[in-house]
């Protein structure tokens, strides 16, 4: 069994079936989405389809998913739409509302229930997961076993789950405390070309030889898995991650995917 981690596809629905191809999943792997499955590239509602088809999978709201509620939950509510247009949500409404009404009622209240936060231990590691970050401040528990985490995520804001950016990415340390015994917590939502100008301690550069953007780790326990999907062909890429041995699997956006 493999544990893969991928997050913020944006609607890019054939690299994400490509880089899934090569991995070749068995029925016993098990997949974390971390959110913002939609919005800015073509194929929002493919991807939504493709992601729910995975085995084992466990899907967590990104800020696009909360963008998309936010609106459908209040369709009298200018400014949510508004937002939720200015952020590329316009690719996503249209799928929507070319889909059977049965269709898009399943598919709005899947997302509607998908759940801010999760972990898994894959060895001796122990791997928080989270769209966009967490609130370095929240006291940590003194004992990181399932009832240790779910405390501290109880004390964490949905919002920060969902949002945060510079308050993870740029503080100084992360969870690991001095003996480096703490968890990893790994995130999307801030494309990681965005971290040069943010973050501490960076292992590389976020942007690799071919010009395409990559995973960043920060420090020893902040990982970054946004490869800039959004920005679309040229820069950005779908990326899949194994945990058993941190191999990262990218398929480059092509022109008009």
């Amino acid at each position: 069994m493999s544990t893969y981690v991928f997050s913020d596809v944006h609607g890019h629905r054939a690299p994400l079936e490509r880089v899934l191809d090569r991995i070749s999943p068995s029925e016993a792997d098990l997949f974390f989405c971390l959110g913002d499955m939609i919005d800015r590239g073509p194929d929002p509602v493919g991807v939504l389809r493709t992601v729910r088809s995975l085995p084992n999978v466990r899907v967590l709201m990104g800020n696009h998913e909360d963008l998309m509620i936010s609106c459908l939950e209040n369709p009298g509510d200018g400014l949510a739409a508004v937002n939720w247009g200015l952020n590329g949500g316009a690719a996503t409404s249209t799928g929507l509302a070319e889909l059977s009404g049965g269709e898009a009622a399943e598919l709005e209240g899947w997302v509607r229930g998908l759940p801010r936060w999760a972990h898994v231990r894959v060895g001796e590691r122990l791997y928080l997961l989270v769209h966009a970050g967490v609130r370095l401040t929240t006291p940590v528990p003194a004992t990181w076993d399932d009832a240790g985490v779910a405390a501290f995520f109880s004390m964490q804001d949905p919002e920060d789950l969902a949002w945060i950016r510079e308050d993870f990415w740029g503080a100084p340390r992360g969870l690991s405390g001095e003996d480096g015994s703490g968890p990893v917590v790994i995130a999307g939502h801030t494309p990681t070309p965005y971290l040069s100008g943010m973050a501490f301690e960076m292992d590389r550069d976020p942007v690799g030889e071919d010009g395409r953007a990559r995973m960043v780790r920060v420090g020893p326990d902040r990982w970054d898995i946004d490869a800039c999907a959004a920005a679309g062909a040229g820069l950005g890429q779908v990326l899949v991650l194994r945990l058993e041995d941190e191999r990262e699997f990218y398929e480059p956006i092509e022109e008009g995917e």
